[in-house]
């Protein structure tokens, strides 16, 4: 049980290296918009497309991606209504909480978690696919309308199509399903370049962290809080709900599929919060309580079921 913590561990030294960063201003007062810049635009579409790209397609389609995909999109929804029809929260805004509270890292967390917890790393995979292949392209393109002012939609899918971490995605899904292996050659450099991205994004976040105080934003707080309690405790319950009542999956599955609900939230929530200066605390704070929070939660759903 104690080698399930080794992705907390590592993200959390990465994080812890970031805010001692920010604390000595050793990079300076631009570092975190920097990083930031370097990951959307350069180092994310590499590993999206690494991770994809070498993805077993048998995996990436399994009974396990419905499944997610309902938990997500279930609470997708109650944050947006509760967002934008109770609290009136604008679209960007509305947009940064369903993805904190619905999003999951799947990768640098994901993976060692399902590798030491549930016995294989390949787990994450359909997660990953969802998230890259249809969330990101219809978040990204929401994105570009608020923040341009673009209400045209050809001008808006031409945005999108052009957006780096969609095209990554995109290339790396039709790899997997073509069956291409890429040889050494292909593959090594765009490894290099794609194991960067985790650390630099951890590090960025870590920066973020120092000079503000959890929840310390006036205003902003239920925002935190809400979406920390759908992606805790509200979307793993949702997931074990349709997969043993709904789709009857096996105990194995079950246990999959809420365990990878129970995730905390993707660290791009906060890089896609980053680039389009849209909901920063929110996504900061959400992915703080929730790294923190799921180890509980974690060992809590491996008990019971």
């Amino acid at each position: 049980m104690w080698d399930a913590l080794t992705g907390f561990v590592v993200v959390g030294l990465a994080i812890a290296l970031g805010w001692l960063l920010g604390r000595i201003d050793l990079l300076g007062p631009h570092a975190r918009h920097v990083l930031g810049r370097l990951t959307f635009f350069v180092l994310s579409p590499f590993l999206l497309f690494v991770v994809l790209a070498r993805a077993d397609v048998h995996t990436l389609f399994s009974a396990l991606l419905p499944v997610s995909a309902i938990a997500a999109v279930s609470v997708f929804a109650i944050y947006v209504l509760v967002a934008r029809l109770w609290w009136r929260r604008s679209v960007g805004e509305t947009l940064i909480g369903a993805l904190s509270s619905g999003q999951v890292n799947s990768n640098n967390i994901g993976i060692p978690l399902s590798l030491y917890l549930l016995g294989s790393a390949a787990y994450p995979a359909p997660v990953i696919l969802m998230q890259l292949v249809i969330f990101t392209p219809i978040s990204m393109a929401i994105f570009e309308a608020v923040s341009t002012g673009q209400r045209r939609p050809g001008a808006i899918l031409r945005r999108t199509a052009t957006n780096p971490i969609v095209v990554g995605s995109v290339l790396g899904m039709l790899v997997s399903v073509s069956g291409i292996a890429l040889p050494p050659v292909a593959i090594e450099p765009l490894l290099l370049i794609a194991n960067a991205c985790v650390p630099v994004l951890l590090i960025s976040y870590g920066i973020s962290l120092h000079g503000q105080r959890v929840l310390g934003v006036p205003g902003r707080r239920r925002d935190v809080l809400v979406a920390s309690v759908l992606k805790l405790a509200v979307m793993p319950i949702v997931a074990w709900a349709v997969a043993a009542h709904l789709l009857h999956l096996s105990p194995a599955d079950v246990l999959i599929v809420t365990v990878l609900a129970a995730l905390p939230t993707a660290q791009n929530v906060f890089n896609y919060a980053q680039r389009f200066d849209i909901g920063e605390p929110i996504a900061r704070d959400t992915v703080f309580v929730t790294t923190l929070g799921c180890v509980p939660v974690l060992l809590l759903i491996t008990w019971l079921l």
